[in-house]
C-alpha cells in the first residue's frame, strides 16, 4: 500500500473488510464507460465509498436505495468499494471513478498532486469518531513517556494528530520510532492483538477500533473531539472529479440531494441505519459487523453535510508543524453551490463556502 505525504483518514477509519473495486477492469473502460453518458443511454455515475461506520451516509444511501431514488431513471449508479484512499484517488485519476466518499488526507493529496485541477469537495459526510485508548494504568500525558502508542500509518490523520498533540504537551516522537513516546505505525486490524499482547500501550485510532480496544480492557485517555472547536472535525468528505462536475452538473446536484437525504435517514432512524450498515458490510465481507459494536461507536460520530473546511486546513497545518508534509494551498478545493441549493430548498441552514 502506498504511503501518502500526510493524511490518510480513510484507511484510519476503515473496518478491515475487503473492497470490491477492481481497478484494472474499470480503468480499461476509461472515459468512455458511461461517465459521459453518450447519446445512446443514461449517464453513469461511478460512486466510491468505504464499507465502514464513518462512511455510514454512503453505506446507508446505497443499501436503502436513497441514491438510486434521487438520481432517477436517467442516471445509472455504479458503486465501487475501497479499503484505502490511494486506490480510490487512483480510480478518480484514471477516469474509472466519478465521485467518492473519502477522508481529508486523500482529498488534499488529490488536490495537491493535480495542482488543484482534479477534484472538488461538494459535501461533508461525517465528523468525529477518533480517540486515544491506553492501558488502564496510564492516567496522564506524562505517563506516556517510554510507552509505545500505535497509529494506523506514518503521516496519516491519526498519526499527525498524535504527534502534534505530543509536541504541544512537550513530548517528542520521531518518525523513526524514537523520542519520549515511541509511535508505532500499524494497520488498525492489528491493534487489538498487539494491545492485548502488551506490544503496545495504546493507540490513536478511529471507530470501531476505539470501541474494540475499550472492550479489550483499554480506556479512553483522550477523545479527539475535545481538541477541536465545537468538538467537530472532518473525517469523511464527498468529492467529485472536476471533469464530471463540469460535464454533468445536474447529476452532481442529484448526488448531493442523495447525500443530504442519506444523512437525514442516518440521523433520524439510527437503529435502522445501524442494521443496514451491518447487513451491507456482511454482503461485501461475508460477515456482518456486530450491531452492538456499531451502537457502541455511534455516539462518537456526527453525520453532517458540513465538510468543516477549517478542520481540514488545521490538520494540514499540524502535519506541516510535525514535518510530515509541505504547505499546500487549498484555494478552490470546495464547491458547495449544489449543497447549499439543496439545503436552502429544504429550509435547512446553508454551509459557509470557504
Amino acid at each position: 500500500m502506498r504511503r501518502l505525504p500526510f493524511r490518510r483518514m480513510l484507511s484510519l477509519a476503515t473496518l478491515t473488510v475487503v473492497g470490491a473495486a477492481t481497478l484494472g477492469a474499470t480503468a480499461a473502460c476509461g472515459e468512455d464507460d458511461g461517465a459521459a453518458g453518450g447519446d445512446s443511454g443514461p449517464v453513469t455515475l461511478r460512486l466510491g465509498y468505504f464499507p465502514n461506520i464513518t462512511h455510514a451516509s454512503a453505506v446507508v444511501g446505497v443499501e436503502k436505495g436513497i441514491f438510486a431514488e434521487k438520481l432517477g431513471g436517467d442516471v445509472k449508479l455504479d458503486t465501487k468499494t475501497f479499503n484505502a484512499g490511494p486506490a480510490a484517488i487512483e480510480a478518480v485519476f484514471s477516469g474509472a471513478l466519478d465521485a467518492t466518499y473519502i477522508g481529508p488526507n486523500p482529498t488534499v493529496n488529490a488536490f495537491s498532486k493535480s495542482k488543484g485541477e482534479a477534484v472538488r469537495v461538494i459535501s461533508g459526510a461525517a465528523s468525529g469518531g477518533v480517540a486515544l485508548v491506553v492501558k488502564p494504568g496510564i492516567t496522564s500525558v506524562e505517563q506516556l513517556r517510554g510507552k509505545k502508542i500505535a497509529t494506523p500509518q506514518l503521516g496519516n490523520t491519526q498519526d499527525v494528530a498524535l504527534r502534534y498533540w505530543l509536541k504541544e504537551k512537550g513530548l517528542t516522537a520521531t518518525k523513526e520510532g524514537g523520542g519520549d513516546v515511541k509511535v508505532v505505525p500499524q494497520e488498525n486490524a492489528q491493534t487489538v492483538e498487539t494491545f492485548n499482547s502488551g506490544a503496545i500501550d495504546g493507540a490513536w485510532v478511529p471507530e470501531p477500533f476505539v470501541s474494540r480496544l475499550v472492550n479489550a480492557g483499554g480506556k479512553v485517555l483522550l477523545d479527539e473531539r475535545d481538541l477541536w472547536p465545537d468538538r467537530k472535525f472532518v473525517i469523511t468528505n464527498l468529492i467529485v472529479s472536476t471533469k464530471f462536475l463540469k460535464a454533468h452538473p445536474d447529476v452532481v446536484k442529484k448526488l448531493v440531494e442523495g447525500q443530504v437525504a442519506a444523512n437525514e435517514f442516518v440521523n433520524t432512524r439510527p437503529d435502522e441505519s445501524q442494521q443496514a450498515i451491518s447487513d451491507h458490510i456482511g454482503k461485501i465481507a461475508g460477515k456482518p459487523l456486530d450491531v452492538k459494536l456499531i451502537k457502541q461507536a455511534w455516539p462518537t460520530l456526527e453525520f453532517t453535510n458540513d465538510p468543516i473546511a477549517s478542520s481540514l486546513q488545521t490538520g494540514l497545518d499540524h502535519a506541516v508543524a510535525v514535518e510530515l508534509t509541505q504547505p499546500v494551498s487549498l484555494d478552490g478545493l470546495y464547491d458547495l453551490k449544489y449543497l447549499n441549493e439543496v439545503l436552502k430548498a429544504q429550509g435547512k441552514p446553508e454551509v459557509t463556502q470557504p
